[in-house]
């Protein structure tokens, strides 16, 4: 599993309740349509957390980059209903900051061969 990490703030007078419906909108229409095995979104508790990273953490699983690259294809089209969902999700935040990350061990890894 391929994991895509948006960590990001929300833009002063945004209300926590509406980024996270936009969210859910938009996560649950990739989802729908294959684009996205799964997703979570996560709020900084506590104000506990890495500096320069932001309030809320979304996730979104993959079952492989080629999964991740038709999700990008689909939004980069800019055609409807996706164009609309993501603009009302992304037009909530500031400071996105991004990361990709996999399981580990890989599923394909093999035991007892590594020279390294």
């Amino acid at each position: 599993m391929d994991l895509y990490h948006v960590w990001c703030d929300l833009k002063p007078g945004v209300r926590d309740l509406d980024f996270g419906a936009a969210v859910k909108r938009c996560m649950e229409r990739l989802k729908a349509e294959g684009l996205i095995a799964g997703w979570r979104l996560t709020r900084r508790k506590l104000g506990l957390g890495p500096p320069g990273l932001g309030e809320w953490h979304l996730m979104l699983e993959l079952e492989g980059l080629a999964q991740l690259d038709a999700a990008f294809a689909r939004l980069a089209a800019r055609g409807e209903p996706e164009e609309g969902l993501h603009f009302e999700m992304n037009s909530l935040v500031s400071n996105a900051t991004f990361g990709l990350a996999r399981d580990f061990p890989d599923s394909c890894r093999r035991h007892g061969e590594e020279r390294f």
